[in-house]
């Protein structure tokens, strides 16, 4: 059984409560709060509501989920594969897309799709995560790479313990920065007044390292490339929504979001890694998305 429970802020007043925390939960998709709005597992004050309530500054919500371990199924879906061979796996994943099972998502995952395309996956992350070394928030496209063996695993799993995976991201952020480089050296902790979202705090954090350079500036945004040096949850929406300019399109950390954008634009562009089996050094990049690139392309024309 899980238990969440958060506290409602003054500028989420108003809002449906299922629609509220499915953008408060992005693992949950909106039907399943739905259902255990029905099933009494979500309650407001302690009381039960039903899924037009709107809530309310102060409220306390608390939701309880309550899963049965089972097998994960194949499911055939579209890869955008970047890399493969009989040791690792590489796509270029599409935002909206989980990556391993999780609540209200079962059967629509890269891990479902990975079982589907791939005969053997590593099992040291157990049934509900089979070959996955890292993983991407929902919302965030591009690179993920998979282990098809244990040993493949644990020697990616390492690389990335010891950060020695180059690790390269895409983001167009509001606002245009002062400098064309720089560092970000700012730690990074669960926020005290939402346990979903993480913030930069002094106290109960972990240091958290971003290096960024502009690629292209435009009259209210900037396409920029950050290289991270530590991989905290959310590092790079919380570094740049710390400094006053959010990911367009990340509107729980503060975006405005006046682009439109239907997620956050935030995509791995770049990784580099020593092969597990070879120790060959290899560099996997991927393109942007459709729609990432078409705000760009707008942007350009100073349609927007």
């Amino acid at each position: 059984m899980e238990e969440h429970s958060l506290k409602v802020e003054a500028k989420d007043q108003g809002i449906r409560i299922d629609k509220f925390l499915a953008s408060e939960y992005q693992d949950l998709s909106r039907s399943f709060i739905q259902t255990l709005i029905e099933n009494n597992k979500i309650t407001v004050n302690e009381n039960t509501v039903d899924k037009s309530y709107k809530i309310t500054k102060n409220d306390f919500i608390k939701i309880i989920i309550e899963e049965k371990e089972s097998e994960i199924k194949a499911v055939e879906m579209a890869l955008d594969i970047v890399y493969e061979d009989q040791d690792i796996i590489v796509i270029n994943k599409e935002a909206d897309r989980v990556v391993h099972p999780a609540p209200g998502h079962h059967n629509d995952t890269i891990v479902n799709a990975l079982l589907a395309h791939v005969d053997n996956l590593s099992a040291i992350n157990g049934v509900k995560r089979p070959g996955i070394v890292h993983r991407l928030d929902k919302d965030t496209s591009g690179l993920l790479i998979a282990a098809k063996n244990d040993k493949s695993h644990k020697s990616l799993a390492q690389q990335f313990k010891s950060r020695s995976v180059e690790k390269y991201y895409y983001a167009l952020i509001e606002g245009n920065l002062a400098y064309e480089k720089g560092k970000i050296d700012a730690p990074i902790g669960r926020d005290p007044n939402n346990r979903k979202k993480m913030a930069v705090r002094k106290r109960r954090s972990k240091r958290a390292v971003s290096r960024f350079k502009i690629i292209e500036e435009f009259k209210n945004h900037t396409l920029i490339q950050v290289k991270i040096e530590t991989g905290r949850t959310h590092q790079i929406r919380v570094h740049f929504s710390y400094l006053g300019h959010p990911v367009v399109g990340d509107q729980k950390y503060g975006a405005k979001n006046d682009l439109n954008a239907q997620r956050q634009l935030l995509h791995a562009k770049k990784l580099i890694i020593k092969h597990p089996a070879t120790g060959e050094k290899m560099k996997f990049e991927a393109e942007l998305k459709e729609d990432f690139k078409g705000i760009l392309a707008k942007l350009r024309e100073q349609k927007i």
